[in-house]
């Protein structure tokens, strides 16, 4: 689905990628995880050519997207549900999910199926379609922000932050939802900064630190490592 050789892009003058080799298979879940500043977001926002890269190649499915702008990304299928949720807070849910699709030539009917199908991953937005999504949880918004993301038709969904700020019961309900839509043969890339939720959920992972990628693996694998447990974990092992 991608592949990234050499990536380096940051802000102005400040370098925040180093040379990041990376790949995403099609049909998965791959997750980025590292620790707060780790330059995580700054590789999402490169992806979905929100910032420019400085150097290095950025291929999907054979297509080079290095130099593509965001409505290009947008248009070859990499959608980028944002750290924050970034919500239109006084538009209603449904026009929030409608507002996803707004780039897209389809039939009412079309956009009908694939509202339907977000009420069917979120049964929550469903009863709460016309209430304005600044008025929702947490947890509700996060559900909002990624239906939004479905409704660009995405070849592959793009999320920052799963969990942030959110409880446990409801991580676990976004994590099964994210289960299922793979199931259905979407393909996710996941930044998340709970390495056990990341890792438990993801088929492949990328350990990321100051900018660089530092370790890969399988998630089950780097999950029972004694010296990822330790560093990012917390936890020792006899």
């Amino acid at each position: 689905m991608l592949e990234l050789n050499g990536i380096c892009a940051g802000y102005g003058e400040i370098q925040v990628l180093w040379g990041i080799d990376m790949a995403v298979r099609s049909g998965e879940i791959t997750a980025l995880i590292g620790s707060n500043g780790a330059g995580k977001t700054t590789l999402m926002r490169a992806l979905s050519g929100l910032i420019p890269l400085t150097s290095g190649k950025y291929v999907s499915e054979g297509v080079d997207l290095s130099k593509a702008s965001a409505a290009q990304m947008l248009a070859h299928g990499i959608v980028h549900v944002p750290e924050g949720r970034r919500l239109f807070g006084a538009m209603s849910i449904e026009d929030n999910l409608l507002m996803g699709a707004y780039s897209r030539s389809v039939s009412r009917s079309e956009l009908n199926r694939d509202l339907d199908r977000v009420y069917t991953t979120f049964p929550k937005l469903r009863e709460r379609r016309n209430q304005a999504a600044a008025t929702l949880s947490g947890g509700e918004q996060q559900m909002c922000a990624i239906g939004r993301g479905l409704m660009s038709a995405p070849r592959l969904l793009m999320i920052d932050e799963l969990s942030l700020g959110l409880s446990p019961l409801l991580v676990e309900q976004l994590v099964a939802a994210l289960r299922q839509l793979n199931s259905e043969g979407m393909s996710i890339l996941l930044v998340e900064q709970d390495v056990t939720t990341a890792l438990d959920l993801c088929h492949h992972a990328y350990i990321m630190d100051m900018g660089r990628i530092v370790r890969t693996g399988q998630g089950a694998e780097l999950l029972a490592d004694p010296i990822i447990r330790d560093a990012y974990l917390g936890v020792l092992e006899d």
